[in-house]
């Protein structure tokens, strides 16, 4: 089986990510998409993040009506902080018979020359990249790489920051969360 892996905070998940998510399950030669929670990005403050396994079950809640989407809680067990090099090593591992491949924006692969191990990991994973509206070029060591797929996805101009924001501020933001997703952070007062 092929599986994309869809990392992030996912704080909170909205439907921008499933868009995308979504997208590669249906045009991509992916079978399934995992949100791999991240508990701890080396390049984000950790006192931002709901506890992990509120994100997580955030995660679970907006994508249990799709069959090819799955939540992944395969970082909590990792030590901290986490590093996709051995997030990789330990799926490979764990899941012989899958092959794994990553997905990212276009501004996340701008600094992918700065990941741990970059190198190995383009040795021996696909990269399915999704666009992004953003300033500056890709690096051009990545330009016509045969490991990196330019995905013809969406562009979604909405984030976690953004929602979280205007929750704060007491803004509407169901019309940009899951359903089940929008359910949770109402009841549980997250982000106010």
């Amino acid at each position: 089986m092929k599986v994309g892996l869809y990392f992030g905070s996912f704080n909170p998940i909205h439907i921008g990510h499933l868009i995308i998510a979504n997208h590669l399950a249906e045009h991509s030669d992916l079978d399934q998409i995992w949100f791999v929670v991240t508990p701890h990005n080396p390049f984000k403050k950790k006192n931002t993040l709901l506890d992990n396994y509120q994100r997580l079950e955030m995660v679970y809640q907006a994508t249990k009506d799709y069959i090819k989407l799955k939540p992944s809680d395969i970082e909590f067990g990792l030590p901290q902080p986490n590093y996709t090099i051995n997030t990789l090593a330990h799926l490979q591992e764990k899941y012989p018979k899958n092959t794994f491949s990553l997905i990212m924006g276009e501004d996340n692969l701008k600094s992918f020359h700065k990941w741990k191990n970059y190198e190995l990991i383009l040795e021996n994973n696909d990269i399915y990249v999704y666009p992004r509206i953003s300033e500056g070029k890709v690096e051009t060591q990545f330009d016509n790489h045969e490991r990196i797929h330019h995905i013809d996805a969406p562009i979604i101009q909405l984030s976690s920051t953004f929602i979280r924001k205007n929750i704060k501020a007491g803004k509407n933001v169901k019309p940009m969360l899951p359903e089940y997703v929008w359910k949770y952070l109402d009841e549980m007062n997250f982000y106010r």
